[in-house]
């Protein structure tokens, strides 16, 4: 069972930045798409910013401050976070599409902005 294993959240001020990592027990080469996700209380869970064949992909709400990566070598997926905002308060989870077909989800790590 393939697993993604998130760290790097935590608690910072706005303006402030953190950088959150993935890593997974398998090669991210054979995947169709990574990308993280996060869930605010309340809300539905959103896109943040993928990476597909196609290219990189970021919502709205993060474009100029969030950068999604990937290093195969270290089967390991990153999203930098820098001027965060306390509406980018949220749990965390990344994602796989893998080539099979299959989608696979980390537990989420919380990420904290205070004002």
């Amino acid at each position: 069972q393939v697993q993604l294993v998130e760290s790097g959240g935590g608690l910072v001020q706005a303006g402030g930045s953190l950088r959150l990592s993935c890593t997974a027990s398998r090669n991210i080469f054979n995947s169709n798409a990574v990308g993280w996700y996060r869930q605010a209380p309340g809300k539905q869970r959103e896109l943040v910013a993928t990476i597909t064949r196609g290219g990189l992909n970021y919502a709205d709400s993060v474009k100029g401050r969030f950068t999604i990566s990937r290093d195969n070598a270290k089967n390991t997926m990153y999203l930098q976070m820098n001027s965060l905002k306390p509406e980018d308060t949220a749990v965390y989870y990344c994602n796989a599409v893998w080539i099979n077909g299959y989608v696979t989800w980390g537990q989420g790590t919380q990420v904290t902005v205070s004002s």
